[in-house]
């Protein structure tokens, strides 16, 4: 008997095949929990899909990430739906998926990411909403279940940092159905009433647990609220949308009844500080008050009207004196000025006088030589025309004419008879 013998190529093709030919592998969601998460650099996912009875390997090609709309990562429950086929080379089988949803816990996340980017998009996170919460209250309202940790927490933590602060508890609902009603009331109640602040929150819980958190009617009562509102939902690491909207978000409850309510020892030791301030800054403007009076006083001394009379006495004696010695150097100093003058003056009087009297001198002499007289006694005469002009030339003498002789002691008429002139040498 002859036996057929195959490759291992063979057969998985053979197998390929078959899952090929299988149209309920072809279109096919498989509801488990994700194990061995992997992005990868090129774009896929690698990650097993897994319950109690098994697990499958699978991949989500890059092409295909917009059937993705969330990060998928290790642990979340998701409804994958693609192909079952065989990778031909290994010899193995895998989910090809096309489209990741979450599943139970994943679906609210998603309607959280949804209502989240709704109410963003309305500008009910902007932080300029947002109330400033009171430093000093003296009412403290409470949202929350009567019973459980948050509400213990919150009464001891209030007491003990400040036991004057009136606390008024609304016993909410806060997990299950009515929940998110139970809480809207409890913030209109607690606002209608006048409270400084509220406080709304619980303690920590799973996803399910805190949704109620979560709920739009919840955001837009928060969000409406003229009372600032610290929210408290859960443990640190917990999130919702009550946390966004909320004037301020506390991580737990403890710590929203340390921002609500001021510690008294704190405010105490503030008072103490500010005092013994103040007891610094008035003695400080004590002393400069009296270091101030000293001097007023001193410069009254020195200001008043019979110190004033003394010291400008003494100020006009000196000045009188002052004024006696500038005048008797004033006269001095004039005295000899003058002296000096008068004898400059002399001298250059009796320098003129000389320098006159030898002018005087040579005009005299000069006088005395062009004197007529002078020139009549030496023999000559004096002769006027019948113009009685001076005759200077015989060139204006025409004979027959009368002329006058003029000499020392007596003058004479006489006719012209006869007319020469002399003859000059070159």
């Amino acid at each position: 008997m002859t036996k057929n013998v195959y490759s291992v190529g063979q057969v998985n093709l053979y197998i390929k095949n078959m899952f090929s030919q299988d149209f309920m592998l072809h279109q096919i969601s498989v509801k488990g929990e994700v194990s061995n998460c992997k992005y990868h650099t090129n774009g896929h996912i690698y990650f097993t899909i897994k319950d109690a009875a098994g697990a499958m390997r699978a991949v989500m090609f890059a092409g295909n990430r917009k059937g993705l709309s969330f990060h998928m990562k290790e642990g979340d429950r998701v409804i994958v739906t693609g192909s079952v086929e065989v990778y031909e080379r290994d010899g193995i089988y895998q989910m090809y998926a096309r489209q990741i949803e979450a599943d139970g816990a994943g679906n609210l996340f998603l309607k959280f990411e949804q209502l989240k980017r709704e109410l963003e998009e309305m500008g009910m996170f902007a932080q300029e909403y947002k109330q400033p919460i009171p430093r000093y209250i003296h009412r403290l309202g409470i949202v929350t279940a009567p019973t459980g940790a948050a509400i213990q927490d919150i009464r001891n933590i209030a007491t003990r940092r400040n036991p004057y602060v009136q606390l008024i508890l609304y016993p909410a609902l806060v997990q299950g159905s009515g929940a998110a009603e139970s809480i809207v009331n409890g913030i209109h109640a607690l606002d209608m009433l006048g409270v400084d602040t509220i406080i709304v929150g619980r303690g920590g819980g799973s996803i399910e647990d805190l949704w109620a958190f979560n709920e739009e009617i919840v955001a837009r009562a928060i969000f409406d609220c003229e009372t600032p509102i610290i929210s408290a939902v859960g443990h640190e690491t917990d999130t919702t949308i009550a946390d966004m909207v909320a004037d301020l978000r506390a991580p737990t409850p403890s710590a929203a009844a340390e921002l609500a309510v001021a510690d008294v020892r704190d405010i105490e030791a503030a008072l103490q500080q500010k005092q013994e301030r103040m007891r610094r800054v008035i003695g400080q403007q004590l002393r400069l008050a009296r270091e101030q009076v000293n001097h007023y006083t001193t410069r009254l001394g020195t200001v008043s009207p019979q110190n004033q009379l003394n010291t400008n006495r003494t100020r006009a004696a000196a000045l009188e004196e002052k004024l006696t010695a500038c005048m008797q150097k004033r006269l001095s100093e004039n005295r000899t000025r003058t002296s000096m003058v008068k004898e400059r003056l002399n001298r250059r009087m009796e320098r003129i006088l000389e320098q006159k009297k030898t002018q005087f001198g040579l005009l005299a002499k000069q006088l005395e030589g062009n004197s007529p007289i002078r020139k009549l006694s030496q023999g000559y005469a004096f002769v006027e025309g019948p113009d009685q002009k001076t005759i200077r030339s015989v060139k204006r003498i025409r004979l027959q004419d009368e002329i006058t002789v003029q000499m020392l002691d007596g003058g004479m008429r006489a006719t012209v008879s006869e007319v020469w002139q002399n003859e000059r040498k070159e």
